[in-house]
């Protein structure tokens, strides 16, 4: 083989390996929430509007200082028949002026508000608020990300499980049924208890079917929410969760609310509202104050025709000036008092969107401790009653081998079975996903 073929080959095998590291890797939680903070589409829109309101601030800062403009007018005028005669004592010469014309002026201006109610500092100090409101609402819509991600990945480690017990489901059944088959040919058993078994293997096929079903539709959902495209397969990692882990001491109700206040985005968010509102109050009321501006300018002009030159023109035209506008509202058709009222009002609504913020948190942090202390204390059941009905299920298919059990008490015993096992997993995923939501509430990283 030569040198080009063995590259060429190399190449390849590289790459479909690369592939294949890729369609093995197996995703953890922290992997999720990382790569979700990278590349979430909304989260980056957040976070562009946050940008735009810091050039916002920078804006409303200029507003602090002079503006300064240079202005120029040029103008050209064509005169086609304009003719001049002069009378001499010698008789009549005829001359022609020039037919093109122009005239130029040159300014360089500033204007400068004084004094505007302090309306100007209120407009900055605004800026700066709806600055931090926005860079809020991108820790919002990560935390937001975070939980979804969290809770999507708990039901796919929920449904894997479901899988699990729905196949060992389905091999018992085949297993009766075929025990079944053998029973029907000494004549031990009736056809139509074995019908009754292969209808119930189809039924236990598509219970798992359907367990399989929403596996995938919950690693589609988590695998979109990470902006992850592509044919590839997307698994995720499945750690051990001993019972120590779901049993772990649930953190206090109280202490969680308190560490959340004080640092969840929402909260801090609605508070900035209320202080935007002030500003919206100061800056309605400023309007009933006068505003003083300054202004000042310099300037000069230059046109054809004449005998000075023009330099000479620039410094014979040459102009200074200094002005001052004093301006008082009066009357402004009720607009003032309006924005004033409408200000109050807007501050009375931020107000309560605060306490409703407040009431939402101890409300979300009140239901995850609930179901968390439900949950641990179902689990320990749970898992005891499973282990009952295995036992009770092994003791009734043992007894139908021997004819001593129908096919109903069968049927019975294994629905049982099936029922502990998916009530046991309900409670060990339902206590691990919210004691892992009220350590992210107390301020702590999110994980399992």
């Amino acid at each position: 083989m030569d040198k080009s073929k063995q590259v060429l080959l190399g190449a390849l095998m590289l790459f479909y390996g690369s592939a294949s590291v890729y369609a093995q890797k197996l995703w953890t939680l922290k992997e999720c929430i990382d790569y979700a903070m990278e590349n979430n589409i909304q989260l980056k829109q957040n976070k562009i509007a946050n940008e735009q309101n810091r050039e916002d601030v920078k804006q409303a800062k200029s507003a602090l200082f002079p503006s300064l403009s240079f202005s120029t007018n040029q103008n050209v005028s064509y005169r086609p028949y304009s003719l001049t005669t002069v009378n001499l004592t010698n008789g009549t010469m005829t001359s022609s002026e020039s037919l093109v014309s122009y005239n130029g002026s040159y300014g360089l201006n500033a204007n400068w508000t004084v004094w505007d109610g302090g309306a100007t500092q209120k407009n900055l100090k605004k800026s700066k608020i709806t600055e931090q409101t926005s860079a809020l609402a991108v820790e919002e819509t990560a935390n937001s990300i975070q939980e979804q991600i969290a809770q999507l990945y708990v039901q796919i480690l929920y449904e894997n499980e479901a899988v699990a017990v729905n196949e060992q489901i389905v091999e018992a059944s085949i297993m009766q049924r075929d025990r079944a088959k053998e029973m029907v040919k000494v004549g031990s058993l009736a056809k139509v208890d074995l019908a009754q078994l292969e209808a119930q293997v189809t039924q236990d096929q598509y219970s798992l079917v359907n367990a399989q079903s929403q596996l995938a539709n919950y690693k589609l959902q988590l695998k979109q929410l990470l902006e992850i495209h592509g044919a590839e397969s997307f698994e995720v990692a499945v750690p051990e969760v001993a019972d120590e882990k779901v049993l772990s001491p649930i953190p206090d109700e109280q202490s969680v609310y308190a560490s959340a206040l004080n640092s969840r985005p929402e909260i801090e968010s609605s508070k900035l509202g209320i202080e935007s509102s002030k500003m919206d109050l100061s800056i309605a009321k400023a309007g009933y104050m006068p505003t003083i501006s300054l202004s000042a300018g310099i300037g000069s002009s230059n046109a054809s025709g004449m005998n000075s030159a023009f330099g000479t023109q620039l410094k014979n035209n040459w102009s200074n000036s200094l002005g001052l506008t004093l301006s008082v509202p009066i009357f402004d058709q009720r607009r003032n008092k309006t924005n004033v009222q409408k200000a109050k009002l807007s501050l009375q609504s931020s107000e309560i969107a605060l306490v409703d913020a407040q009431k939402k948190l101890y409300s979300s942090v009140e239901k995850y401790w609930l179901d968390a202390t439900t949950a641990q204390q179902q689990y320990v059941y749970a898992k005891a009653n499973v282990e009952s009905m295995q036992q009770s299920y092994d003791l009734v298919s043992e007894q139908f081998r021997l004819g001593l059990k129908n096919i109903v008490e069968l049927t019975t015993g294994k629905n049982n079975l099936l029922s502990a096992q998916q009530q046991y997993l309900q409670c060990k995923y339902t206590a691990l996903l919210n004691i892992a939501l009220l350590n992210f509430y107390g301020g702590n990283e999110l994980d399992l």
